[in-house]
């Protein structure tokens, strides 16, 4: 019995040495991905627009062994105008640092980071307008690895943008996938 689970311990010990340097070959640090969910209005500007969509393209950045990576995004997001007569939609371009915690299967992060958003009124019949400013996001999710070079996410981001007339702030609530 001694000699059968010494047995085994060598044999587990000779498979977890030959698939370690495997798995650190085939590791990709750059990934590509995108997400689509709801966008709500929050503070003054929920007063004014009602619930609506984003949709986001993203590429990143991540080392193997540490928990912070880097995400570039370019997003888009519509709202309505409250009452009708038209929208806001509001593209934006966004750097963001990434604090993942490498717990079990499903994995919590932080994310964060800035960037140039522009915030549009487009009024039916009226035309449209928009100017450029620059605004801030932080928020957090939850990511789920399906294999070293594919995994899905939840994610929940609160954007703020300094504009003349005071602030517009939003919450989008994404699912997304990255390769």
């Amino acid at each position: 019995m001694k000699h059968f689970v010494m047995g085994g311990f060598v044999a587990a010990a000779a498979i977890a040495a030959a698939t370690n340097p495997v798995q650190g070959q085939g590791y990709n640090p750059f990934q590509i991905g995108a997400s689509a969910g709801v966008a709500i209005s929050t503070g003054d500007f929920g007063n004014q627009a009602d619930l609506g969509y984003n949709v986001t393209f993203a590429v990143g950045y991540k080392p193997q062994f540490t928990p912070i990576g880097v995400r570039a995004e370019a997003a888009y997001n519509q709202m309505g105008i409250s009452g009708g007569g038209g929208n806001f939609n509001i593209p934006a371009f966004t750097g963001n640092l990434i604090f993942g915690l490498p717990i079990a299967m499903a994995s919590p992060y932080v994310i964060g980071g800035a960037g140039l958003y522009r915030t549009n009124v487009d009024l039916q019949g009226l035309g449209s307008s928009g100017e450029n400013h620059f605004g801030f996001n932080i928020g957090g999710g939850l990511k789920i690895p399906f294999s070293s070079s594919f995994e899905t996410f939840v994610e929940a981001r609160y954007h703020r943008v300094t504009v003349d007339q005071g602030n517009i702030s939003f919450v989008p609530i994404t699912v997304g996938i990255m390769f």
